[in-house]
Formats: C-alpha cells, structure tokens, sequence
C-alpha cells in the first residue's frame, strides 16, 4: 500500500494574506525541509516560496507540486519563525513578505511567465565565492630540497597553514611554476576553499582593554550582568546624558555574555554611526564581529548573513534590517539611540527595530538595554511605569562638565552666521580644535524665488519647493530627485532674475570658508555621503584631527566622539518645530541635545552657540539648559491632553493615486467603512480624517491620511483584521496601513 503524497505549507512573498500548499514529488522528500526555500509554480510564473512545514488532511485533487528544493539548509534559526509569525500578526502583514524582508537581498528567485526549468532563468541570488588555498604536502622538504624561491613559499605555507593563491601572488610576483613543482613533488597539496567577502579587510584597530567604570556606569552595569546570568528576559532603558559612558557598559556587558557563551546583537540607528562603534568594537574583542546595513554590497550582505547563521560571528552590529539576523542564543540586545525615529521601517514591512528588539529579547530570554541621552517620552513614561528598568548615567565620565550653551535670538537678521558663532569659531580654529555647525537643510539654498512674480520654483511631482544646489547647477527634488538647470528662468512668467532665499548645508560651507579661507573644512549631507565608505572617510578625517570644521545635516549630531571639538554652532535651531507632527518638540528637543552633546567630550571644555527666531520655545530653552526632566514632563502633560502615546495607540491609513478625485472617493469610503465596523464590534476608537497628507502630492500621487487612535492595541487590531476583510479597494489606489507610526508626513 503506497503511503499518500506528501503535502507542505508554503508562504509566498507576495502581499496575499494567506500560505499555500504544494504536493511534494517523491524524488524531494528528503530535501523539502521546513526553512528552506522551494521554486513553485504560481499562476503562469514560478516564484521562491519559504516552506513552513508539513500538512494533512487536505484534498490533493488540485494542488500543483513543487519543481525544486533551492537550499542545503534552513535558512532560519529555530525560534525565528515565532518571532516572523508575531510581525505578520502585530504589523498585519503577509508571513511571506514578512520573512523576504528578513532575509538578505537578492537571495529570491523567479522565472519570467510561461518559462520552463531553471537554467538561464534564475533572478537574485547570490553567488558563492571560492578561491584555491595552498597546504603543507606529506612529503618533508629536507628529502626533495626545492629551489630558494619555493623555499619560501613553502615556508610561508607552512607558517600561516593555508594560503590563498592571491596572497602569495601578492607576495611573491608570479609563482606559478614554483607551487606547480610543490604539488608534483607532494611538498605541498591544493584546496578550493569557500571565502567571505570582508567589510572589514581595511579596517586597521589597536586593541583596548575595558575601562575603569565610574559609580553609576558600575551599578548599571552589575544591573544588566545579574540579568545575565538569570538568562530571563530583562528590558532596561539606559537613560546617560552624552558622554556618560554608555558605551563602554554596553562592551562590558556584551564581554559579559560572550564569557557565558551566549551571543550579542547591538542595533544603531544610522549608517553613520556603523563604523565608529565598529572599530570600538574591533579594538575590544578581535574577530567574530558581523556587520549588517545597506551600506555593504549586497555580496557583503549575503555573506555576512551566511557567517552569521552558520555561527561564524558572535556579536552581529547593524541597522534597523539587523533585527532580523539569524544570531542563535542570544543574551544581549543593545539599542544605541532608541530614540531614533529610522528605527522605523517606512514602507513596505513597517516594522520598529527598537520595539522588535523587545519582542526578540523576550523570545530569546535575553537583556535588552534600550540606550540614549534623550529617550523617547514613551521609554521615559515606561521606565515611571515599571515596564523598563532604569538605569541612570547623570553625569560625564572624568566628571568633565556639561558644555555651557548661549542661545542668540536671529529675529530680524539676515546673516547666516551670528557675530557670536562667527567669534568661537575663529577662537577655535586660532586654538587648533575642531568645531561642529548644524543645519538640517542640505543644499544651497531653501529654494529659488523669482523676484518678477514672486512664485518659487516647486517640484510639478510633488508638494514641495526645489531645492537649489549651486554644486550641481540644478533645482532638485528631493523626494523624488525632479531636476532642472539653475538657476535657470521662472517658469511661470519666465523671469531671468531668482532670487536666493533660505540656506542649506551647501551655502553655510560657502560661507565658512568665506570667513575662514585656510580652515579645511568638510561637509556631511546626503549629497557628500551617497558613495560607499564616505561615512568612514569623512568621519575619519575629524578623527585624526586632518579637519577643522564638520558643517552637516542631523547625521553629524549622533553619537559621535570627537574629542577635539570644543565648539558646536546650531544654525536654525527650530527648523523641525514647524513640522505637523505631535512629536515635532521631541525631535526638536532631542536633536538640540544630541548635538549640544557632541561639544567638550575631551579634556577641554565645550561652547555651544544655538541660533534660533525664539530661543524661549520649550524645547529649544529646555536642550539648552540641559533640563531634561522638565522638558519630559511639559511633554507628558501635553500628551494626555490631546490624547497621543503613551497614552493611546495609533495607526494610520495612507491613500495614494493618481487621480486626486479617486484618492479622495476612496479615502472617503475606507473611513465610513472604518466607523460602521467600529460600531458593531463596539470599539472605543476615535477615528480623525480623511484628511489630506501634510505632503499632499508626491512622485505624482495625490495622498490622503486617516488615523486611528485607541486606548489599547487589541482594538486597533481587531478593527483593522475585520477592514482587511470586508474592504474592496480599486487597483487605482495605494492603501497601507502603518502599526505605531512615527511620520505623519
């Protein structure tokens, strides 16, 4: 009696909310393993399904079967797949689409319609490098002496143990005729070995020893190692004014766990911040350290997961997409700057590295240690609740003093820099330290004004005015990179004459070099750093002390050490107050402290001029005078007022289309729709909009929001669930819904 066939569920990474289920050809039995991919036929197309395991019971008649087994290999960790099943069920987003986004870049594959077979067809995936590596043979060299030259490549073989042909090339010109007489004569033996692209192959450290720990940086250390040892999930939000040593606790801590043979993953908010906290790492433990952001090929990528999930590397440091590598018994999960909002995934997955690190740490029984000098107001309420652990770090390391702030009112003036910051910065350079100037605008200027008219250039893609780029000679998008000559001619009256109004990054690094010619001055916007390794160049140089000035955009503000800055300017300091966002005086608060915090982190103290049109705002007042706990409670109290977290939840629904009469039909019926489910499941949930999106047109699509908020998630989530099902949108418009959004833009 033959045994039925057997049937898998797979997940598709399509935006479907449901898995499939595929026959398994007998000739796959042993290969079609849960974790691995399988090449499946899908419509008219064969796509990479990831399969989720066994099922029964279920009527074979017309279910299609699998054509391939694509893996050796889970490509998942056990344990993974209960934290990929949380995300799809909290972000209400397809499994199948959940687990692609967890996995490395072109790692799927698919053939076009109607193809057949695998050859030729195969899209994404990447490669695995090999390279040959020359042994010790079994022969000894004193029975068949070889001649000077292959004595010492032997030599060199013999010393190292394996070496790769590259490398002795490198080494000794042409060689080929030398290794060849080693193999003939057994001496030595040839290997084809698998090799890693290495993201750090021309990073060069000194190795450290830990430092000696101040009193509040010991006590949170011995809180977080006692967590530790109870291998019970611990979550502590790390709350140490910049420069207390926050660092040094998390490599302390992360020593700790590598002792207890368990593993470490370190999540940071920006690119720019990868390589510093990189070598710090480096000096302090050696090898066994992975990488993972966007700015490694995705070669490197590829490879650096496969280190990873084959355990090859210990302590894995990364951006948000971090979150998800395959790092097995994890006993520490450490979140630099938690307050960061690119935490947040801000399309497709919407997902919150900084929350997931909770949900991970707890699968995993791990410490999680949430760490910044301004946490969010939600952390800060939770920390008061109980639901984190506090750990405070008062004051600087060496008790060095906060930097002293001078707040200089720009109501009414012209110039870019103030007689004030124009002073300390020629103190500073004639002093030979290194300064800091803050503008979160790139560009030239804000925007080009014809003076005929009296219109400014805008984007015809998008709600916004173009930015003028002198550099360039170009009036640029930057939402959607619409560019045109400049300055150009107006093209609403064609006027020759425009006018510049408004500074950026560009302008304000024209303008320092106008006041101080010989000071080498460098600029950190997303102009200078789109090429690879420009972070690293550009940070390197403020290092090793070959700059005077750094003029950048928030980049520069975040967790850097520089020791030789003694001065910060702050250009525009109420920039981000203007945005339609109820955390607009957060974001203000903690950039301004962020980068007031980068001044005096040396053995000198630091100077910090903020320029601002109201130097009295709160947010502005409270960075300034270092007065955090009276800026969280202003915060808090204006919170439970209007009704956002921490004391509500949120989503919201985002409509995009190109017909703006569709858009707004469609955004009309999905909130009426909304508040008919609302009231029969009996949800206390208050529902705001539709309303036109802060940026109402972008790359040519008009945009409506609506946005829920609820006392508790359930109800969010049940409303939501029960709209997916009852909702019939038009191919026309773009409908996403975002859990815990943090851009209303």
């Amino acid at each position: 009696m033959t045994s039925p066939p057997a049937i898998i569920e797979i997940a598709i990474p399509l935006y479907l909310d449901r898995t499939f289920h595929y026959r398994v050809p007998e000739r796959l039995l042993d290969q079609a393993v849960t974790g691995r991919r399988a090449l499946v036929p899908f419509g008219r197309r064969k796509l990479t399904g990831y399969i989720l395991g066994y099922a029964a019971g279920l009527d074979i008649s017309e279910l299609k079967e699998i054509c391939e087994v694509l893996d050796c290999e889970s490509l998942w960790i056990p344990g993974e797949m209960e934290f990929f099943r949380w995300i799809a069920s909290y972000y209400q987003h397809p499994l199948g689409e959940v687990i692609r986004a967890a996995l490395p870049a072109g790692i799927n594959i698919q053939t076009a319609k109607g193809e057949e077979g695998q050859q030729g067809m195969l899209r994404g995936g990447k490669t695995v490098r090999h390279e040959k590596v020359y042994l010790l043979g079994s022969d000894s060299p004193t029975l068949r002496s070889p001649g000077p030259k292959s004595l010492e490549i032997l030599t060199v073989i013999r010393d190292v143990g394996a070496v790769s042909a590259s490398e002795l090339r490198k080494r000794f010109g042409v060689c080929t005729p030398q290794l060849k007489r080693l193999i003939e004569r057994g001496l030595c033996r040839i290997e084809e070995r698998e090799v890693y692209r290495d993201p750090f192959k021309n990073l060069i450290v000194a190795r450290d020893k830990p430092r000696c720990l101040h009193t509040h940086q010991k006590n949170a250390l011995d809180a977080v190692t006692t967590a530790i040892d109870q291998q019970q999930f611990a979550p502590f939000l790390l709350y140490g004014v910049t420069g207390s040593g926050k660092t040094e606790v998390y490599l302390q801590a992360i020593a700790h766990v590598l002792g207890r043979d368990r593993n470490a993953l370190v999540l940071v908010p920006e690119i720019s911040l990868t390589p510093q906290l990189t070598g710090r790492f480096q000096a302090r433990f050696g090898g066994g350290i992975a990488v993972l952001h966007s700015g490694l090929s995705d070669g490197e990528r590829y490879d650096e997961w496969r280190r990873i999930r084959r355990g090859l590397a210990r302590i894995v440091i990364g951006a948000r997409s971090a979150i998800f590598a395959p790092l097995d018994n994890i006993g520490i999960i450490v979140v630099d700057e938690e307050h960061e909002a690119s935490f947040k995934q801000s399309d497709g997955l919407r997902y919150n590295a900084r929350d997931l690190a909770l949900v991970r740490g707890r699968t995993a029984g791990a410490a999680v240690v949430l760490g910044s000098a301004t946490p969010l107001v939600t952390s800060v309420h939770a920390a008061a609740e109980g639901r984190l652990t506090l750990l405070e770090l008062p004051e600087r390391v060496e008790k060095r003093p906060m930097p002293l702030v001078q707040l200089v009112a720009m109501k009414g003036r012209k110039e870019t820099i103030s007689e004030a910051l124009s002073a300390g910065l020629s103190e500073t350079y004639q002093q030979k330290r290194q300064a800091l100037v803050l503008l979160n605008r790139r560009g030239f200027a804000t925007f080009l004004v014809c003076t005929e008219c009296g219109k400014a250039l805008s984007c015809p893609n998008c709600s916004v005015t173009l930015t003028y780029h002198r550099q360039r000679r170009q009036s640029l998008c930057h939402y959607c990179d619409y560019a045109v000559p400049a300055p150009g001619t107006c093209p609403s009256c064609g006027g020759v004459n425009l006018e510049e109004l408004g500074a950026g990054t560009e302008r304000l690094e024209h303008d320092l070099k106008e006041l101080l010619p010989t000071a080498r001055i460098l600029r950190m916007d997303s102009d200078t750093t789109s090429g690879k390794g420009s972070h690293e160049r550009l940070l390197s140089r403020m290092n090793d002390g070959s700059a005077d000035i750094l003029v950048g955009t928030q980049m520069i503000a975040k967790g850097h050490d520089f020791p030789e800055v003694t001065l910060v300017g702050v250009i525009n300091a109420e920039a981000s107050l203007g945005m339609p966002d109820f955390r607009a005086a957060e974001r203000t608060f903690q950039l301004l402290s962020q980068v007031i915090g980068r001044a005096g982190r040396g053995a000198s103290p630091g100077k910090v001029v903020v320029q601002a049109l109201d130097p009295e705002q709160h947010a502005i007042r409270s960075a300034a005078e270092h007065d955090a706990t009276g800026f969280y409670r202003q915060e808090l109290a204006f919170r439970l007022e209007a009704g956002y977290p921490p004391f509500t939840f949120l989503a919201a629904y985002a409509l995009s289309g190109v017909s703006e009469q569709i858009v707004a039909e469609q955004a009309e019926l999905t909130a009426r729709l909304l508040a008919k489910l609302k009231t029969e499941l009996k949800l206390r949930i208050e529902i705001l909009g539709p309303a036109p999106a802060p940026l109402y047109r972008l790359r040519n699509r008009f945009r409506r929001q609506i946005l829920l908020k609820a006392v508790n998630r359930s109800a969010l989530h049940r409303l939501i669930a029960m709209w997916r099902q009852e909702s019939k949108v038009p191919s026309t418009v773009r409908v996403s819904v975002d859990i815990d959004p943090v851009d209303m833009m």
